[in-house]
Order: C-alpha cells, then sequence, then structure tokens
C-alpha cells in the first residue's frame, strides 16, 4: 500500500475536507481522527482540525497534534451560516480539514432529527464522511450497519469506512469484502484490537502535558499505527468536495447586517479596551470564536495564570474567568492569596466580569472535594461548591438575561453548554440573585449569580458568542464605562 499524497491539482485550496464519524460514543473517533491528522502533518500537509459539538477536550489535542487552532462546528448553538463562516474562516489557508463527529453520526439535540448532528453538519459544508465501525465479533453484519447508516439520510455523503477493533488480518478482510459489496463504498483501513491504543489523560495534566510536549510520543505512534493499516492516500482523494459557500439573506434585516457575525456593524463603535483571561491548566476551556468577536467588538485579551501565582494584571478594563477544572489545582489556588485579592477587589470595584463553570466555582467561598476537604476561594459569591462523582449536568441551554445583566440584559437571549460534576450550595443566610435563566430538556431554572451592581454575570452555563455576537458588543461597551470611570 502506498502512502504518498497526490498533488491534489484541480481542487480548490482549503476545500479538502473529511468528517471522521462514528457509529456511536467509544468506537475511536478521537484516536482515528488524531492518528490521521498526525498522519497528515507527516506528509508535509497543513491540517486544519473541527469537532462537531460543544466539547473543548477533542480540540485540545487537534491544536497539539496540527499546531493550529481547533474549532468547534456546532449547528445547535450557531445558525447555520455562521458554521460555514467558522469553517471558511478557518480552513482557507489549510491543505485539508479533518471534522471530527460527536457520539454517533446521527446523535444531536433532537432524537426525530438531524439538529446538531454530526450528519448535520457534514450536509452544511457538503464534508465527505468516514465512518468508524466496531467490528469485534462481527463480519457481515458490518455491512447492515453501514448500510443502515447510508439509507437513513441519503443527503449525506458516506464515502468509506475505517474498521476498528478487528482481530486479524483475516478478519478485516471479510469486513471488507462484506461491506464494499453491499454498501458501495471502500474500506480504506482498520486498526486492530490488540493496538490497544489509550488515551492519555483527558482533564487532570491534559495541559500541562501538551504544554510540556510530552504527548509528542503518542502523537507519532499514532501517526505510524495509522500509516501502517490506513490508506492515507485514498483518504486524501475521498476528500476532495465543494467549498462550504454561505447563502446571504435576500433581505437583510439590517441595513448595517454584516456579512459575517465576526465582522461588527459599520456603525459599532470599537474602542480598544483590554479584557483579561485566566489561562492555563484549571482554567482553559474558552470558544476561540468568543475571543474573535471580542477583539473585532474593540477589545484585546491579555492572559494571565491564576495557577502560576500571576495576579489580575494592571489596567484592564474586563475580566474573563472561563471553564476548566479548578478542583483538580484546589489546593494551588486556595494557596496563592495574593491572585484571589486582585480578582476579589477588582471585581468589588466593578470590573465587568463573565465568570463561567470553572470560574465561577473560583469565586464562590470554597470548593469541597470529593474527599471532603474544603479549600478557600476567592469569596465573591456566598456558598460554596461541592464535588461529586456523578455528573450533576450535561446539555444545550438556552439563555435568557435578568435585569441589570450587563451582558444579556433583562431579556437578551443566548446559546450555550452545561457540564459539571459539581453542585453549588448557597450560604444560609444568602439572597441569590440569578444572573440569567436557562432552559434544558428538563424544563427551565434560574441559574448562576449576579452582584448587585449587575458586573458580575458568574454561573455554569459556558455562553456562545457567536450565538449572540451582540454579547461581545455589551462586554465592550461596559469595559469602556468602566476605563471612563476610572480616568
Amino acid at each position: 500500500m502506498s502512502y504518498s499524497v497526490n498533488s491534489g491539482a484541480g481542487v480548490a485550496h482549503g476545500a479538502r475536507k473529511i468528517v471522521i464519524a462514528g457509529t456511536g460514543s467509544g468506537v475511536g473517533k478521537t484516536t482515528m481522527t488524531i492518528g490521521l491528522m498526525a498522519a497528515l502533518k507527516r506528509l508535509g500537509r497543513e491540517v486544519q482540525g473541527f469537532k462537531c459539538g460543544p466539547d473543548y477536550i477533542d480540540p485540545t489535542y487537534h491544536t497539539a497534534v496540527t499546531g493550529r487552532i481547533s474549532r468547534n462546528l456546532d449547528s445547535y448553538m450557531l445558525s447555520h451560516d455562521t458554521v460555514k463562516d467558522i469553517y471558511n474562516r478557518a480552513s482557507g489557508d489549510a491543505d485539508i480539514s479533518v471534522i471530527e463527529g460527536v457520539m454517533g453520526f446521527y446523535d444531536g439535540k433532537n432524537p426525530k432529527t438531524n439538529e446538531g448532528s454530526t450528519a448535520e453538519i457534514s450536509m452544511l459544508l457538503e464534508a465527505p464522511v468516514l465512518l468508524v465501525v466496531n467490528c469485534q465479533s462481527m463480519a457481515r453484519s458490518a455491512a447492515a450497519i453501514v448500510r443502515g447508516f447510508q439509507m437513513l439520510e441519503p443527503a449525506v455523503n458516506i464515502v468509506g469506512v475505517i474498521a476498528n477493533k478487528v482481530g486479524s488480518d483475516g478478519h478485516y478482510k471479510l469486513v471488507r469484502e462484506a461491506i464494499e459489496q453491499e454498501c458501495g463504498i471502500p474500506v480504506v483501513g482498520y486498526m486492530k484490537r490488540e493496538d490497544r491504543i489509550e488515551m492519555p489523560e483527558r482533564h487532570l495534566g491534559l495541559v500541562p502535558s501538551i504544554e510540556r510536549g510530552e504527548l509528542r510520543p503518542f502523537f507519532d505512534k499514532l501517526a505510524e499505527l495509522v500509516a501502517a493499516t490506513v490508506d492515507v492516500e485514498k483518504i486524501w482523494e475521498l476528500a476532495a468536495s465543494p467549498e462550504a459557500e454561505s447563502e446571504p439573506e435576500p433581505e437583510p434585516k439590517k441595513p448595517a447586517a454584516a456579512p459575517s457575525v465576526f465582522l461588527p456593524r459599520e456603525d459599532a463603535p470599537r474602542p480598544r479596551v483590554r479584557i483579561a483571561v485566566a489561562k492555563d491548566a484549571a482554567f482553559n476551556f474558552y470558544y476561540q470564536e468568543n475571543f474573535e468577536l471580542l477583539h473585532a467588538y474593540g477589545a484585546d485579551c491579555v492572559f494571565f495564570s491564576p495557577l502560576a501565582g500571576e495576579s489580575l494584571p494592571a489596567g484592564v478594563h474586563g475580566l474573563y474567568l472561563g471553564g476548566g477544572f479548578p478542583e483538580e489545582f484546589a489546593d494551588v489556588l486556595s494557596a496563592r492569596e495574593a491572585v484571589r485579592q486582585s480578582i476579589r477587589e477588582a471585581i468589588e470595584r466593578g470590573l465587568p466580569t463573565l465568570a463561567e463553570c470553572g470560574g465561577f466555582m473560583y469565586l464562590t467561598e470554597a470548593i469541597e472535594t470529593t474527599d471532603g476537604t474544603r479549600y478557600p476561594m476567592a469569596g465573591l459569591i456566598p456558598g460554596a461548591v461541592k464535588m461529586q462523582k456523578k455528573l450533576a449536568a450535561l446539555g444545550y441551554r438556552e439563555i435568557t438575561g435578568t435585569e441589570a445583566n450587563f451582558l444579556l440584559g433583562s431579556s437578551g437571549k443566548a446559546k450555550g453548554h452545561e457540564f459539571h460534576y459539581s453542585t453549588f450550595q448557597p450560604h444560609p443566610d444568602a439572597v441569590i440573585r440569578h444572573a440569567y435563566e436557562t432552559k434544558g430538556l428538563r424544563g427551565i431554572k434560574q441559574e448562576g449569580y449576579l452582584n448587585e451592581a449587575g458586573t458580575l454575570v458568574a454561573g455554569y452555563t459556558h455562553i456562545h458568542f457567536a450565538s449572540e455576537p451582540l454579547l461581545a458588543e455589551r462586554w465592550v461597551e461596559a469595559c469602556v464605562q468602566y476605563r471612563t470611570k476610572g480616568e
């Protein structure tokens, strides 16, 4: 089998793309995606990574392998044109885009439709799909599975299959012959059960280990395994596809509407302000588009590490405390009293602040870990969070603001995602003023914390600004007002 990559003559630059989808969760999508990215990089290709859905961990791997920031493509939180916009902006100068799916290929927001699924993303982008199938303990039955995926939605373009967890070369041959005969598409390769690829730690230590280069041997091993049993040249050929073009509205609702959510209206003021962003192993769950929207509306992001003992940077006009795993570093964060004090005092002075999930936890009185140890935190939110071993919340959220919320206003709307293993336990005597209202599968609830001035918005939900770019504009305006008061 040859593994040289052809020149791709006749294909528009940035137009090659391939979706790595699975029949379900746990079939090996991430392993195959990372391995393929690494194999393509070895061949000298510029690879752009994407992840379907709201996940933060897998894009971290993609970024480490490709050297390019991986992006989330989410057709529930974002409009279809915004999904295409994000794809086009990131992939334009890449040789090929590798798009990792989420859950099973057809799994999304609605069990009766393709909404929010990998299948919907593939159709939006007109992207060819490679289906990863767990072939353990089956042969011809694998063809029935693939055929079912082909037939459920005729508009999808499943162009090939990767057989995972095959027992031997002979087993792979049986699977390949059955699928190719019954489904009319090639099986481009396989991974054996005996390969026993163990994904590195998916939370604690992931970011530091990547920064130290400790995962490079793992990426190299994956590249070698994929190159040995997967036809990378064939995948390159199958990835040729049309460009993902956005369809402009015939009559824009606003005369000054911009063609992209990342381009502010012509009449939008763009004064430069500085927003501090906590970025380290404890706080690293951010949508890249949130930063880009803030920048488009006039904010320069200034990154700092509370974990490393870096206090709030001087001369900032806003603060962004993102999600992550503060509970895994609670002892260190608790010991950084000077850092906590710098953040606490700035927020008390009215610094416009958004704290999401891990950031929200950090601003409470304490984090109690599963072993019962209680670590003091910033103490701005009256109550503590308690970690538990079972999931406390998971799912998409429709967000509506509450009165005096500087980011959302009294009725502003946006979309986001919630995922955490802790619960917030307010102080018995505290009156909690909620930051917003969220709607999910289990109904509507009041969520988060809003301080009396309305300048601290904190809660478990991760908000995607591209679902409502007005959030970025409002935050910059609040930062300008804060700067003006201090002058």
